[in-house]
């Protein structure tokens, strides 16, 4: 058995302590799934005041930070407070962070507080460029939808329907006037109440059903085409896929490059996804929110990785396994740590009080 010397034992101990830092701050406590309810409830005063400021409607605000944002727990959001997707440009002078959009590596602004980010979305609006919005009134929430659009502020073609959709799902509208209030949760069909087969009811109903059915390894059911935005607890968005979906579709419904939904997904150009299945809309990360995964009859690193929200590769390397290598059903696989030759945890990670299997 090899002796570290102290002066390696505390080297090995402070990188330890960083690499449990940054997954304790990636992982923290369970967090409930963002609404788009829970966002408007969170933001929909502050929308209101730059509509007052600047004479931009609150709707096609919230509408955009919804959108753009991933209810608020995109990565850009979390890390960069940045809600609305306003990439550097060659004014920026501030913070900045890089992430993949329309090209790979693509500068975005970063705010030291999420509020930061309304200001200059609504700063960002007064250029030249979108000049002739603010000839249309502040309640022409659809003027300003296309308008957005037609001034180039996103590439997705069904951009401005996203917007009028999600204004006109939500009411947002009624915060275009003045003194106007949101009516909440009481403005929206109730999925309970809702089993005359109306059109909205495909859409939330069974959603629980599908997360089951997913973290069990896939299943078939019909979402009603909602795609509702989602994050790991560990802070990677997806969406649950639907009834009929494809590469081809799935790029054209959630703005994403189909190289982004081949890479994030660790998946080829005809692999065909199933209903109940993650599809990732960033990159999985190198570890995941739990310290363990028993495998189940039939699993192999590929379904677990998407379930976990783990790289493949680097699954298999925390488990001194092959990415191909068949599974038992019921052994352990490390989803934080690697493990030493013994198939333990190393000592810096029981140091950390991670737990054994």
């Amino acid at each position: 058995m090899t002796i570290l010397s102290p002066v390696l034992r505390i080297l090995f101990l402070a990188f330890a302590c960083v690499l449990c830092a940054d997954m304790l701050w990636a992982v923290g406590d369970p967090k409930p799934a963002a609404t788009q309810e829970s966002y408007i409830a969170t933001w929909q005063e502050e929308a209101v005041q730059q509509m007052e400021k600047y004479g931009i409607p609150a709707s096609i605000t919230l509408a955009q930070g919804i959108l753009e944002s991933g209810n608020g727990v995109s990565q850009l959001a979390q890390r960069s407070n940045n809600h609305f997707g306003i990439k550097c440009h060659s004014t920026w002078t501030g913070k900045r962070t890089y992430h993949d959009d329309d090209e790979k590596g693509e500068c975005f602004r970063v705010y030291d507080d999420a509020k930061q980010s309304y200001e200059d979305h609504s700063q960002f609006l007064l250029r030249d460029r979108y000049a002739r919005l603010f000839e249309l009134e502040s309640t022409d929430y659809k003027g300003w939808a296309k308008g957005l659009k037609s001034c180039g502020y996103a590439t997705n073609p069904k951009y401005a329907n996203l917007l009028i959709t999600l204004i006109e799902r939500h009411n947002l509208h009624q915060l275009d006037v003045p003194g106007g209030t949101w009516a909440g949760e009481e403005a929206l069909v109730s999925n309970d109440g809702d089993r005359g087969g109306s059109k909205s009811k495909g859409r939330n109903v069974r959603e629980h059903d599908v997360v089951r059915l997913a973290n069990n390894g896939g299943g078939t059911l019909d979402l009603g085409r909602s795609h509702r935005l989602r994050t790991t607890e560990h802070g990677v968005q997806f969406v649950y896929a639907e009834e009929g979906d494809t590469q081809q579709s799935l790029t054209d419904d959630l703005d994403i490059m189909p190289w982004q939904i081949r890479a994030y997904n660790e998946v080829t150009k005809n692999h065909e996804f199933q209903a109940g299945d993650r599809i990732y809309l960033q990159p999985k990360k190198g570890y995941a929110a739990t310290t363990w995964y028993t495998v189940r009859q039939g699993q192999n690193l590929w379904q677990i990785s998407q379930m976990q929200g783990v790289r493949t590769k680097a699954l298999a390397r925390k488990n001194r396994l092959d990415p191909t290598d068949p599974l038992r059903p019921g052994m352990k696989l490390s989803l934080q740590w690697p493990l030493n030759k013994d198939g333990e945890l190393p000592w810096y990670a029981r140091a950390m009080g991670a737990g054994g299997k």
